[in-house]
């Protein structure tokens, strides 16, 4: 844990910061770069990438909230100040959004989808290193040797072995990326079946698939509905939501084609 990463003078950097900063800085570099090469505006991504982060902060703050209200309603200036944060409002308020960024710019709102979905997975593996280095997200305690022991200071117990979540949670984000990067700029693009939105569908179930999954080995508190966590709970329509996109794009692509 390092929740001080290093000092510029007197300026403390935390890790969480500078980690989800630089997350947002290589994501926005790759996504221009993949831009380029598929022939789209980059300027529109630079747009879509701040209304993203902007938007995502607010959401993903809204919805660590909403989970935990009654501790809000008792010192909201903390509340507010704190890191907490609940990823999936970030993801849900971006998408929205930039609906409506690519609805008034006249662009097509799935083939940018597809494109920025890698760069976001990126961006969330580096944050979830921040929240290791920051002791948030924490997971159960363990006696494997697959654990790690956060020091005092943090949000995490001190001096018990926990389960690395935060640093399977990265690898899993990144592995997504890689993913989806090949699959949109390799595989898909030699398909003639491919369709704008295939890459996003496949971002939702894989990501809401491999959240579910984590959330059972988290210990922090996160909310709950019923005996599933408020992430486990989103997760499963998320998921839906991406089979269903893929399913509906297809066969209306298959209709137009047969008749």
């Amino acid at each position: 844990m390092k929740i001080e990463l290093f000092k510029l003078g007197s300026i403390s950097i935390p890790g969480y910061g500078f980690m989800i900063g630089i997350g947002f800085i290589i994501a926005l570099f790759v996504g221009e770069f993949r831009a380029k090469r598929k022939g789209l505006k980059d300027e529109a991504v630079i747009d879509i990438a701040v209304i993203a982060a902007i938007m995502g902060f607010i959401g993903a703050k809204i919805l660590f909230i909403i989970v935990d209200f009654k501790a809000f309603i008792q010192d909201p200036l903390h509340f507010l100040g704190s890191s907490g944060f609940v990823i999936y409002g970030g993801i849900i308020s971006g998408i929205l959004c930039n609906m409506l960024y690519c609805k008034v710019k006249k662009l097509d709102f799935l083939t940018y989808f597809d494109l920025i979905m890698p760069e976001i997975s990126i961006a969330q593996g580096f944050g979830r290193i921040g929240c290791f280095l920051a002791g948030c997200c924490y997971g159960k305690e363990t006696d494997s040797v697959f654990s790690v022991v956060f020091p005092p200071g943090g949000q995490a117990p001190s001096g018990v072995a926990l389960i690395p979540v935060q640093i399977y949670s990265a690898i899993g984000n990144f592995v997504i990326a890689a993913i989806l990067i090949v699959f949109a700029d390799v595989v898909l693009k030699k398909s003639k079946k491919s369709l704008p939105g295939d890459i996003a569908s496949m971002y939702m179930v894989l990501y809401g698939i491999g959240r579910f999954v984590i959330e059972f080995f988290r210990n922090d508190y996160r909310g709950a509905i019923g005996f599933l966590s408020t992430s486990q709970f989103i997760s499963i329509f998320i998921v839906a939501i991406g089979i269903a996109l893929y399913v509906v794009k297809h066969r209306r692509a298959a209709k137009t084609i047969t008749y």
